[in-house]
C-alpha cells in the first residue's frame, strides 16, 4: 500500500467490454521465451492468469513475467501494480487501451508472479530505486525507448520515480494517489495517532513476528488489506484468487518485508542504488504530461494541493470518489480514460 495514509464503474465507453472477449487479450507478438524458463536447476512455468499467457523476459537482474495486449506496433503503454496486488488490477483496463491501438505491457514485480531473480546472489531488495530501476531495464530489453506510464501503489512510485528521474523514456504519466516518493529519514518523523494507526502493518513487518505471520498467513492478511483498502469494492473469490497467485513467489514475503523495513530505517538499501536514492530523496519536478488520481483511499490529501507543485508540465488531477485504492481494479474505465486523455496532452 501506498505511504499516503487514511484520514478518515461510472460511464466511459460501454460498448468497449463486448470487445473483451475477442481482444482478450489482444494481438499476439513475438514470445521472449518459450513460457518455461529454467533457473538455479528449477523449472518456472507462469502462473495461470485471465491473459492469454505470461510471456518471460530477461531485463537487468530479473528473469520478469509480463503479459502484453494490444498491437505490437503501437504506442507503449507499461501498467505498474503495486502490494498487495498484480497484473490482475489491469484486466479490464487493458482492453480498453488495447482498442484504442496501444501496446499494454504489464509486469510482475520483483516477488511476484513468474518473475525471478536470475541469481541466488542477487540481494531480495524491495527498495524504491531497484523496481524503478527494474521497469527501466524491462523497458530496455523489449526496445521501448519511451511509454506511457500508469500504476497505483507501488506502481505510482515506481511510475513517478521513472518520470523524475528518466523522463526520456516517459511519454507521459498517469500517477494513483499523486507524488508518493518515500523519503526513509522523513518517515522518522512521528505522525499524529490517528494517522499511525492506519501504518499499523508497517509495524508489524518491522518485527521478526511479522514477517513469519506474513509468510503463514499470506492469502488471508493480502486479503484483508483489499478490503480495508477499498472498503466498498465487492470483490469476489475468484477476483482474489487470480491475484493471490502471484504471492506463491519464492521471494515474495522477502521483498515485502525489506520493502517496509527500508521505508522505515530498520533495513539497509544496496550501495548500487544509492545515488537513484539521493536523486529520489530531492524531489525533483515531473515535466512529462501527467495525471494524478485520488479517491476515497486517499482522505484528506484528496485535492492534490500537497503535491501539485511538483508537477511541472502539463498537469491535471482528478477525483474518484466512492473508489478505494486499487483504482485500476475498482474503475478501469477511468483508468484507462486517463491514460488516453494524458497521451493526448
Amino acid at each position: 500500500m501506498s505511504d499516503k495514509f487514511n484520514y478518515d464503474r461510472r460511464d466511459f465507453v460501454g460498448k468497449m467490454m463486448m470487445i473483451i472477449a475477442t481482444a482478450r487479450f489482444g494481438v499476439e507478438t513475438k514470445r521472449c521465451s518459450t513460457g518455461r524458463v529454467f533457473h538455479d536447476g528449477r523449472m518456472i512455468t507462469p502462473s495461470s492468469s485471465g491473459f492469454d499467457s505470461v510471456k518471460q523476459i530477461d531485463a537487468g537482474v530479473l528473469n520478469v513475467g509480463y503479459a502484453e495486449v494490444g498491437p505490437s506496433n503501437g504506442p507503449a503503454v507499461l501498467l505498474v501494480h503495486g502490494w498487495p496486488y498484480d497484473i490482475h488490477a489491469f484486466e479490464e483496463v487493458a482492453p480498453l487501451l488495447a482498442a484504442k491501438g496501444y501496446r499494454v505491457i504489464m509486469p510482475y514485480l520483483r516477488g511476484f508472479g513468474s518473475t525471478r531473480f536470475l541469481s541466488n546472489n542477487t540481494i531480495r531488495n524491495g527498495e524504491q530505486a531497484a523496481i524503478a530501476v527494474d521497469m527501466i531495464a524491462l523497458m530496455d530489453a523489449l526496445k521501448i525507448q519511451m511509454a506511457i506510464v500508469g500504476g497505483f501503489d507501488w506502481g505510482s512510485r515506481t511510475a513517478v520515480i521513472m518520470a523524475a528521474l528518466w523522463p526520456e523514456r516517459v511519454k507521459a504519466l498517469v500517477a494513483v494517489s499523486g507524488y508518493i516518493v518515500t523519503n526513509p529519514q522523513t518517515n522518522l518523523q512521528p505522525l499524529p495517532p490517528k494517522a499511525e494507526l492506519s501504518w499499523w502493518y508497517q509495524y508489524y513487518f518491522a518485527t521478526e513476528r511479522g514477517a513469519l505471520g506474513y509468510s503463514k498467513n499470506t492469502n488471508d492478511f493480502n486479503k484483508l488489506i483489499w478490503q480495508l483498502a477499498s472498503p466498498t469494492w465487492h470483490f469476489d473469490d475468484a477476483t482474489f484468487a487470480r491475484t493471490a497467485t502471484a504471492f506463491d513467489n519464492p521471494d515474495h514475503v522477502r521483498i515485502v518485508i525489506h520493502n517496509y523495513r527500508w521505508r522505515l530505517s530498520i533495513a539497509e538499501g544496496e550501495t548500487k542504488y544509492a545515488e537513484v536514492e539521493r536523486r529520489i530523496f530531492a524531489r525533483p519536478s515531473i515535466t512529462v504530461p501527467s495525471i494524478s488520481i485520488a479517491s476515497d483511499f486517499d482522505g484528506a490529501a484528496i485535492d492534490g494541493k500537497a503535491y501539485a507543485d511538483r508537477f511541472a508540465g502539463k498537469y491535471e488531477h482528478r477525483i474518484l470518489n466512492g473508489i478505494g485504492h486499487n483504482v485500476a481494479q475498482e474503475d478501469p474505465e477511468s483508468f484507462a480514460k486517463a491514460i488516453i486523455d494524458v497521451a493526448g496532452f
